[in-house]
């Protein structure tokens, strides 16, 4: 598969996902269920590092929706925000595991040559995307190095060490095959369908 493919396919997942409801969002879990181990495994990674964020996005919404308050109970969150906080909960849990795919199979050189190869049409319009593309690839570089706790403090100083990255990027795009272009149609087909129904 094509690096810009699998790139096509996690974005056209992630949005669709917006407009699935359980029974949808379980379908698409099946596809990150029925990946290799080291998709499960890097998936429930991220849902440990996310835990904070989906414990907090399920307080704002089941709190912040107005509705009947469970049980009548004041301090209650009200049924719409729980179901609500649910769903939202759900979908943020398999996009971290869509991510895990992507992460694990493409690794950091692939998502670098996915993002360069799906923005190359920008460069007709006069989009500079080697900029972004080398960017991403330092950020992405910078997330591979492990930082000692406390370490943001120092990165925000206004004296702040520069760090050394790659001096050079390397983009390797293999050919576009048919089978490329057939799972962009499906991941389009399927993306149009979720918004239409």
């Amino acid at each position: 598969m094509h690096p810009s493919t699998a790139l096509i396919a996690w974005l056209a997942a992630v949005l669709a996902m917006q407009f699935v409801g359980y029974v949808g969002l379980a379908i698409m879990a099946l596809v990150v269920m029925f990946s290799p181990f080291s998709v499960t495994r890097s998936w429930c990674f991220n849902i440990y590092r996310a835990r904070w964020l989906l414990f907090t996005l399920w307080l704002i919404l089941s709190y912040n929706t107005p509705g009947e308050a469970v049980m009548g109970a004041l301090w209650a969150p009200t049924y719409e925000g729980v179901a609500d906080a649910n769903l939202q909960a759900a979908r943020l849990v398999l996009m971290l595991g869509f991510l895990a795919w992507l992460s694990v199979r493409l690794g950091r050189d692939g998502l670098v040559s996915a993002l360069w190869g799906v923005l190359q049409p920008l460069q007709v319009l006069g989009v500079d995307t080697r900029r972004l593309v080398i960017r991403l690839s330092l950020v992405l570089a910078n997330l591979q190095t492990p930082q000692e706790k406390g370490s943001w403090r120092r990165m925000m100083a206004a004296d702040a060490p520069l760090r050394d990255g790659p001096n050079m990027v390397h983009v390797v795009l293999p050919q576009w095959a048919t089978i490329d272009s057939l799972i962009v149609g499906v991941a389009t087909t399927f993306l149009i369908g979720a918004i239409v129904l």
